[in-house]
């Protein structure tokens, strides 16, 4: 499959990043504890459908370009179901209390194609402490870990995935395309911008031949506010 030529380029990412520090956790929000990320890994740990068996990972954004935790062997899969949204405000990470962010979350309706992950079986534990840090770090939780139906070329897959939460009180709704693009062209924290996650996320699912018709949309919407923005 040809790679298709996108609007939003490394320039239009170079215009909008700026230098945000880290200001930490938002005043009055709850955080995780070591307490409550040893209580989510046993949860998952211990309803696996599959006991003794290596955990198959869903990936359908950031993990697929920034795994940060081992795996072995990946492979093309779709969640019935499940698509992928604009649906989480930020206001740490890739975003500002002053300019909150979106992030990409699993919602629900539609399906989702991604990339099926094989975590080594030797220490689940560590492996899925460590991938739940990166996923979450507010209660109540925004992306929440559970059991997905995976179709394969080679049948169903049941695989770990991360979807949205749509009790938290930072998740959006469905929104319009044009008013993702309009946040995420401004956006940015001590991350990055939401343009360099749309970049990166949109590129790499071209690369493994995956087409996200919205997605490809909203990076060329994207391309459009940047240069609006820029034009004297």
């Amino acid at each position: 499959m040809a790679l298709r030529e996108m609007s939003l380029t490394a320039d239009h990412v170079a215009r909008v990043h700026r230098v945000v520090p880290d200001a930490g956790p938002t005043a009055g929000v709850q955080q995780q504890t070591d307490a409550d990320y040893a209580d989510w890994v046993a949860k998952i740990i211990a309803s696996h459908p599959a006991p003794g068996q290596p955990i198959q990972l869903f990936a359908y954004g950031s993990l697929i370009w920034n795994p940060e935790i081992d795996h072995r062997g990946e492979r093309r899969g779709v969640a019935r179901g499940w698509h992928r949204a604009f649906c989480l405000r930020m206001h740490r990470f890739r975003g500002t209390p002053e300019q909150p962010g979106l992030m990409m979350a699993l919602d629900r309706g539609g399906q989702c194609q991604g990339m099926l992950f094989e975590l080594p079986p030797e220490d689940p534990f560590r492996l899925l402490d460590r991938l739940f840090r990166r996923e979450f770090t507010v209660k109540p939780i925004n992306s929440m870990p559970r059991w997905l139906v995976v179709e394969t070329q080679d049948g169903p897959v049941r695989a770990l995935g991360f979807v949205m939460n749509r009790a938290s009180p930072y998740y959006t709704g469905r929104l319009p395309l044009s008013e993702v693009a309009h946040v995420l062209a401004r956006a940015c924290g001590h991350w990055g911008s939401g343009a360099e996650y749309v970049l990166n996320t949109v590129t790499q699912l071209e690369a493994h031949g995956i087409r996200d018709g919205s997605l490809w949309r909203l990076q060329g919407l994207l391309a459009e506010e940047i240069d609006r923005l820029a034009a004297p």
